[in-house]
């Protein structure tokens, strides 16, 4: 956590030496703290081809110079292949991942990039920052992905990102003079030589590293914005609750539609109701966002086919309390944010992760639980296939009303009771039209 913030000023201070002029500063500043928005795109791949904590195993290889064949990349293998399986299982694996590495390399990383861009894209950065997102993991000799470009081909803020997120990745762990003595074993061949003859200088620069390591560093952050910042509008938030409900869908195969599915969901409850604009505006944009704290689960955890061991379900059940954390530090998302990381309470005060009871939770926090469990029942599961929509409103009569709430149940009813009814019509209409 705070990666992305800490890449960020060191990132800019690079810019700083380099004397990149207004508008270039600004692409890099918004294209390091969205620098990693496709990471979770990759993540069910990754899992599929390691068999393993998927979240873990990206954290460990950003020690690795994974360009090449080494007796440190050996053990990384050994930590994160099938750490259940059988030790000749195991070996198997870990030979097949070798002789792909080259096209698992290129599929992973290159999904990573491509929808990194295309979610900066969506979201209103420039052409630039989106570029400089999809160029992350190119190396300056061209030993990169995902077009093994090379030298001045990389964009100049490609470069600088790529530097400074593993600059801090080793500072986090190791220390300032360990973070520049990695940079610098990389020159010319991941690095471009210049920015690493920069980095080089600031090793000793102690204002810089605290600001990095110092409990202040959002805020150092969001104060730092180059020139002016972007246009807050609500099309743009929307466009960007959208943007980041798609960062979260792509995680898992079993979620590709989640956040937008109980988005439709909620705001066809809210619509029922009758809720005035502000109050629909509000679940639309904490159903879109409801499961971003899921993105610390790892894929070991939500595509498992059996039952989730006490320690797993420990972890799942912290997702919530993240989506609350992240959300409640944007500035006019306070109130977003409970609602948002309510969707697993219940009226009886059986939820998590805080056990609110029904006087705990308002009607757009119940709104939310109730298309929460509608999608989850509607949806494939690593344990189940798609249930049809009367086995799920069997389902969740029996928790209504003492956990579910009744009216947004029965809102929901009536709207999916009225478009089947639309869509039996317009079926009619249209075999009678073929047939006359």
């Amino acid at each position: 956590m705070g990666h992305a913030i800490r890449s960020c000023i060191l990132g800019m201070r690079i810019a700083d030496e380099l004397q990149l002029p207004a508008e270039q500063r600004s692409d890099l500043y918004y294209g390091l703290l969205l620098k990693d928005s496709g990471c979770s795109s990759n993540s069910a791949r990754l899992y599929q081809i390691m068999g393993a904590d998927e979240i873990r195993a990206k954290c460990e290889v950003k020690f690795e110079d994974w360009t090449k064949a080494s007796f440190s990349g050996l053990r990384y293998l050994l930590r994160n292949v099938l750490p259940d399986a059988s030790f000749s299982r195991r070996l198997f694996r870990i030979a097949q991942i070798a002789f792909n590495q080259r096209a698992n390399n290129a599929e992973l990383i290159g999904t990573r990039c491509e929808r990194g861009a295309e979610i900066a894209r969506k979201i209103g950065l420039s052409e630039a920052a989106a570029e400089a997102i999809h160029c992350l993991d190119e190396h300056w000799d061209g030993s990169g992905y995902p077009e093994s470009r090379r030298g001045g081909e990389i964009p100049v803020l490609a470069r600088i990102m790529s530097v400074s997120q593993t600059l801090d990745v080793f500072a986090h762990r190791s220390g300032p003079r360990a973070a520049v003595k990695a940079v610098w074993e990389r020159s010319r061949h991941w690095f471009d030589p210049e920015i690493v003859h920069i980095v080089r200088s600031l090793e000793d620069d102690q204002e810089l590293w605290q600001k990095v390591k110092g409990p202040v560093a959002r805020e150092h952050v969001l104060q730092m914005e180059p020139g002016a910042a972007l246009p807050a509008s609500q099309g743009t938030i929307d466009n960007i609750c959208h943007g980041f409900a798609q960062v979260i869908d792509a995680k898992s195969p079993y979620t590709f539609h989640h956040s937008v599915g109980v988005a439709e969901a909620a705001t066809a409850i809210a619509e029922e109701m009758g809720l005035g604009p502000t109050t629909f505006t509000l679940v639309r944009r904490a159903a879109l966002l409801h499961d971003i704290g899921k993105l610390s689960v790892s894929n070991a955890i939500l595509e498992k086919p059996g039952k989730l061991t006490p320690e797993e379900w420990s972890v799942m059940r912290m997702h919530p309390a993240y989506t609350r954390t992240i959300l409640k530090n944007i500035s006019g998302f306070e109130n977003l944010a409970y609602v948002a990381s309510a969707h697993h309470e219940r009226l009886d005060g059986s939820g998590y992760p805080e056990a609110l009871a029904a006087d705990g939770m308002s009607l757009p926090a119940r709104i939310i639980a109730v298309a929460d469990v509608f999608q989850a029942l509607s949806e494939k599961r690593p344990y189940r296939k798609s249930l049809p929509l009367e086995v799920v409103f069997n389902i969740m009569d029996r928790d209504t009303p003492h956990r579910l709430d009744g009216e947004c149940l029965a809102a929901l009813k009536r709207r999916k009771s009225r478009v089947q009814s639309q869509e039996h019509q317009k079926e009619k209409a249209e075999a009678h039209s073929a047939g006359g």
